[in-house]
């Protein structure tokens, strides 16, 4: 099933977000978490896709085929193209499409010194352009930055920029991690009236050790609120302390959203089901 049909039946769509194991060893431990997030009845699972020829995107899609067959879960497929010329898409679609894959998160992916960059596609909207074109089945899912995305040249340049993506056919919008959810709503407002109008889903990820924090923070530019770096200093150094007050934060994140009619919560899971089934656990009478 297209996620844009789950999002025509059902208000607040609930989805996580897992990455391929880097081992092959590991690939068979993933039924445990697996198994676990599918039980919380997610309506989607995402999977991350490697760059420059990584293994990982066999495993990627290995993983979308079992979630898809073996868990009944629909997989949204992550698809980067920077790394990637036009004959290696359109092998991944082909894959994809045999194995009745039907959703796709596009991206044009992170600059990695280690992999060069090939000419075909610089932007996200471009790859989506092309999908569309050479492929109209599949249902194509876009990210969206609510603090903007590093590269970007202001807010303005960046709503400009995700019109384009819209319009080149995205239909569901997921967006980069955030702690502060004024952002994320102002972000929305700024979309509509650019005539955004498709589904953006929050992406939430609990956050419980400082090392993540500082990591993610660096990575993807999103800032901390006074509250939340209060918590960070208070409970570093003692891990099962930031264990519960990363997840009572990202639960009050979840509720506030959800108390805001927002489109659906999409969680970044990092492969820990704990996280997923605390949350779950904490909204299983408000969704």
């Amino acid at each position: 099933m297209k996620i844009t049909e789950i999002h025509k039946h059902k208000k607040a769509v609930l989805s996580f977000e897992i990455f391929p194991p880097k081992k092959d060893t590991e690939l068979k431990n993933i039924d445990e978490t697996l198994g676990i997030l599918c039980e919380l009845n997610p309506d989607f699972i995402s999977i991350t896709f490697g760059a420059g020829g990584s293994s990982n995107n066999n495993k990627t899609i290995e993983l979308a085929k079992k979630i898809k067959y073996e868990y009944h879960v629909e997989p949204v497929v992550h698809l980067t193209c920077l790394c990637y010329d036009r004959n290696e898409i359109d092998e991944f679609s082909r894959i994809l499409k045999e194995e009745g894959i039907e959703n796709i998160l596009a991206l044009r992916g992170d600059r990695n010194p280690n992999v060069p960059a090939k000419e075909d596609f610089a932007h996200a909207s471009e790859l989506i352009t092309y999908l569309k074109k050479k492929n109209n089945d599949f249902c194509i899912a876009g990210a969206c930055y609510p603090e903007c995305h590093p590269e970007s040249v202001s807010r303005v340049d960046e709503i400009q920029n995700l019109k384009k993506k819209v319009d080149a056919g995205a239909e569901v919008l997921l967006s980069q991690l955030f702690f502060d959810n004024n952002y994320f709503y102002r972000f929305v407002e700024d979309c509509r009236i650019a005539g955004i109008n498709v589904p953006i889903t929050p992406g939430i990820m609990p956050v419980i050790n400082a090392a993540q924090i500082k990591r993610m923070v660096t990575m993807c530019g999103a800032s901390l609120p006074e509250r939340f770096e209060k918590i960070i200093h208070k409970f570093e150094d003692n891990k099962d302390a930031l264990f519960d007050a990363g997840m009572s934060y990202a639960l009050s994140q979840v509720i506030d959203l959800l108390a805001n009619d927002v489109d659906g919560i999409h969680l970044y899971t990092m492969n820990n089901p704990v996280v997923a089934r605390k949350i779950c656990e904490g909204i299983r009478n408000i969704v």
